[in-house]
């Protein structure tokens, strides 16, 4: 997709957020959206979209790192209930629980009983936190072999993008059909009712933002706000205000 169509749309849809935003603040909802998917699909590039021009009051991203050793002695699903949205707010997982089924389950991180588990008891828990009034959301961002190895080379070749390339993709790039069939798995025994799976192809990341937004835009019964008439008030008069001759520890002028 070109700039041209991309950057308009993107445009618009920034605004449909922020009356998004704002119906959430007045009316108290929960929402809860979990990203999962390929690593390169576009998880990171995508959340950024959705948060860049709303508040971070309102829209929270959680990204958990690798669990502590009392973490790991805890109930799995324990660490992220705290994380849940409250009245108000939308929590974006940029991974979630779904590790278990996905990472965790490929590089032997738990045992096939722990998965198998997991997969059985998920669809009761995300059954109580719809009950609970949350509006749940699951994506996965699915991206073609060919696409992902060019977007790990450019990781390579760039030294913007090498924070992103650690040991693990490496790994995970090798197990491209472990993934697959775990995917397939989770998919199975997950995609319920009450909290359905939504597939998104981001071979073209411009593309697959833009759907997406408009998916989860659609999926939350929000109203567009009135526009309100906003005048600036006057300014205040200087009242013999002088500005100081000099700026304490000014920064260089190099442009």
């Amino acid at each position: 997709m070109k700039n041209s169509e991309y950057k308009p749309e993107l445009r618009r849809l920034h605004g449909e957020l922020v009356a998004l935003q704002e119906w959430i603040k007045s009316s108290g909802a929960k929402v809860c959206v979990v990203f999962e998917g390929r690593d390169t699909a576009g998880k990171g590039g995508t959340i950024k979209r959705i948060t860049e021009r709303v508040s971070p009051r309102v829209f929270r991203v959680v990204a958990l790192p690798a669990p502590t050793e009392r973490e790991k002695s805890q109930m799995y699903l324990q660490r992220y209930v705290p994380h849940l949205p409250a009245a108000g707010e939308v929590v974006i997982f940029d991974r979630s629980w779904y590790n278990r089924a996905g990472v965790e389950r490929v590089m032997g991180f738990c045992t096939p009983h722990e998965t198998d588990r997991f997969l059985e008891q998920v669809p009761s828990v995300e059954k109580a936190m719809v009950d609970s009034g949350i509006l749940l959301l699951k994506y996965w961002l699915e991206v073609g072999p060919e696409e992902q190895t060019r977007r790990l080379e450019s990781r390579i070749e760039d030294p913007r993008k090498i924070w992103k390339l650690s040991d693990m993709d490496l790994l995970s790039y090798s197990r491209w059909f472990d993934y697959s069939r775990a995917r397939d798995a989770m998919f199975a025994a997950t995609d319920t009712a009450w909290a359905p799976w939504h597939v998104v192809h981001t071979d073209d990341k411009k593309s697959g933002r833009l759907n997406l937004i408009n998916h989860l835009l659609s999926q939350i019964p929000y109203t567009p706000l009135v526009p309100r008439d906003i005048e600036l008030p006057e300014r205040q008069e200087r009242a013999g205000y002088v500005e100081p001759s000099t700026s304490p520890r000014s920064v260089p002028t190099l442009f």
